[in-house]
C-alpha cells in the first residue's frame, strides 16, 4: 500500500528552493534536501523531479496570492477595493518575498496558468463594478485600468523586497493610485478618501 504524501514536506521543499533562490544559492538535488530532513527520493515522490518542483514554486506564489486577495471583503465602495486588493498584494509580497520573486520568472512554467489570471481578474472586476456605479467614466477599460493599477503595486512590491526601499514606502501607492484612478474620473476627494480607507 501507498504511502500518503505529506504536505508539510512538500511545503519544506518549495520554502527551501524559494529560499535558496534568492539567496542566490545553487539549487541542486542535494543541497536542496539537505537539512529538511527528507532524501533526494522525496523530491521525485512530491514533484516528479527538479522541473516539477520549479513549476510548483510558481504556482504555490499564484496559489497564496489568491487565497490572500479573496480574503479582502467586497463592499459597495469598488475604489476602496481595489486599494484593498492592492494592499493584500503588497502584504502577501512581503509575508513570502521568496515566492514573490520566484512567481514572475517566465522561465519556470505555471501548472495552472488560468489560476494565476485570476489574481488580474479580480482587480478587474471591481474595477468593472466603479465603471458601473458612475466613479469611472463609461470609457475606462476595467482590465487596462487593472493592469495600470497591478504595474503600480507590483512595482513597489517589487522596491521593498528586494531591498532598495524599505517597508513604508508601500505608502506611496496611496497618491498613485488614487492619481490613476482620478485620471479614470473619480473625485479625486472621494478617491483619496477610498484609497486611503482600502489601503489602510
Amino acid at each position: 500500500m501507498a504511502r500518503a504524501k505529506d504536505p508539510e514536506v512538500r511545503a519544506r521543499l518549495l520554502e527551501r528552493a524559494a529560499h535558496m533562490l534568492r539567496t542566490r544559492q545553487p539549487v541542486t538535488l542535494r543541497a536542496l534536501v539537505e537539512g529538511t530532513g527528507v532524501s533526494t527520493m522525496a523530491v521525485y515522490t512530491y514533484f516528479g523531479g527538479m522541473d516539477g518542483l520549479w513549476k510548483s514554486l510558481r504556482q504555490e506564489g499564484f496559489t497564496r496570492l489568491a487565497a490572500k486577495l479573496s480574503e479582502v471583503p467586497t463592499t459597495s465602495d469598488p475604489v476602496r477595493d481595489l486599494a484593498a486588493l492592492g494592499a493584500a498584494y503588497a502584504a502577501n509580497a512581503v509575508a513570502s518575498p521568496d515566492l514573490y520573486r520566484v512567481m514572475f520568472d517566465a522561465g519556470f512554467e505555471l501548472e495552472d496558468a488560468d489560476a494565476a489570471d485570476e489574481t488580474l481578474h479580480s482587480l478587474v472586476r471591481a474595477a468593472d463594478r466603479a465603471k458601473e456605479i458612475g466613479r469611472f467614466r463609461d470609457d475606462v477599460d476595467p482590465l487596462r485600468l487593472a493592469i495600470q493599477g497591478w504595474a503600480i503595486g507590483h512595482g513597489l512590491a517589487s522596491l521593498v523586497t528586494t531591498g532598495p526601499l524599505p517597508q513604508q514606502a508601500l505608502a506611496n501607492a496611496v497618491p498613485m493610485l488614487t492619481a490613476l484612478f482620478v485620471s479614470a474620473g473619480d473625485d479625486p476627494d472621494d478617491c483619496r478618501r477610498s484609497v486611503e480607507a482600502g489601503w489602510a
